[in-house]
């Protein structure tokens, strides 16, 4: 097995658990001879989503993990009382090297704090950060973080815009990435105290920093890597996605507005299928918690097969390019 990819499945984790995961992660298969995929949760529920599966059972395994973190549960009281639940089993077999990676779309919260506590920081990391990929005119933007910590001091904006430009430039092939800071105007001068102390210290950061980077200029590609603090972050990720399904919402209300508009709807088909994938949070997979010994990926809550299949995808591109390592000499 020393040649196989192996990444560990949280089959329980979202709203279409566990068919949809399960799911998924038979594609990814499908797709791989390479990998070698675990699936941890209850052993009956999983059995039953691979009733009828014809595929090769050589490359999966089923871990059974009886107990189930709910989205509403404390993170850290959920970690320390649920042992057997599939996210702490998960990343207690990449802890152990048993996986090489982890992918779950359950609790953001436990999911953090269990990688946090379980699997560990890289060396020089104060705070791990949740990377999430952002469609712009030319393709898509690294946002980190987004969401994991609302709380940041400057040098951890720092650290997070290192790890950004080490996984733009391997995972999406952007050599010497362009690295704005979130801020209030494009000016050196403007912001808080945070930004304004970030500012100095990226620009002696060793990477390619370009200044400020004003919201409205995230979907234009002004930056390959946009850093901020969690709760920016999540703002910005959150409303990104309502006015996406918002603005495609509007112009299918508006070509079925009359026959005319309905004709040149059916002209503009496949460009308007197009412009609602380049939307689709599934086509990215998941977003990365960068900074850990290893990896991590938090599916989207709503997470389909296609989405798993993906975060799957991006788990095998991660661990080829070794980014963790790739992060720890950028450190040093």
């Amino acid at each position: 097995m020393e040649n196989k990819i192996r990444i560990c499945v949280d089959a329980m984790g979202g709203d279409n658990a566990p068919g949809q995961i399960v799911k998924g992660a038979l594609e990814a298969l499908e797709d791989d001879g390479r990998l070698h995929i675990l699936l941890a949760g209850p052993l009956d529920r999983i059995k039953k989503e691979l009733d009828g599966y014809a595929g090769s059972m050589d490359r999966l395994e089923i871990i059974d993990a009886p107990e189930i973190i709910g989205t509403d549960e404390v993170p850290t009281t959920a970690i320390r009382n649920k042992k057997n639940s599939s996210i702490v089993m998960g990343l207690n077999l990449v802890k152990e090297n048993k996986a090489q990676a982890f992918v779950s779309a359950g609790n953001t919260g436990a999911l953090l704090a269990g990688a946090t506590v379980i699997v560990g920081r890289i060396k020089g990391i104060d705070r791990p950060a949740l990377a999430t990929l952002l469609p712009n005119a030319r393709s898509y933007s690294l946002m980190i973080d987004s969401g994991a910590n609302a709380d940041v001091k400057p040098v951890y904006l720092v650290q997070f815009a290192k790890m950004g430009s080490v996984y733009m430039e391997n995972i999406a092939n952007r050599p010497n990435p362009k690295v704005g800071l979130i801020n209030i105007g494009s000016e050196k001068e403007k912001g808080n105290a945070l930004t304004k102390e970030t500012y100095g210290l990226l620009e002696e950061a060793g990477i390619n920093f370009t200044g400020n980077i004003e919201s409205r200029d995230i979907p234009f590609g002004k930056a390959d890597v946009i850093v901020c603090d969690g709760f920016v972050g999540n703002v910005i990720l959150k409303y990104s996605e309502g006015f996406a399904e918002g603005i495609l919402s509007m112009i299918k209300e508006e070509l079925m507005a009359g026959t005319m508009s309905k004709i040149g709807g059916m002209l503009c088909k496949n460009s308007f299928s197009n412009l609602k994938k380049r939307f689709d949070h599934s086509e990215v997979g998941g977003a990365a918690f960068l900074g850990l010994k290893a990896l991590v990926v938090k599916a989207h809550g709503s997470a389909n097969a296609k989405a798993i299949r993906g975060a799957i995808r991006q788990c095998s591109s991660f661990i080829e390019q070794d980014i963790v390592n790739k992060i720890e000499e950028s450190l040093k």
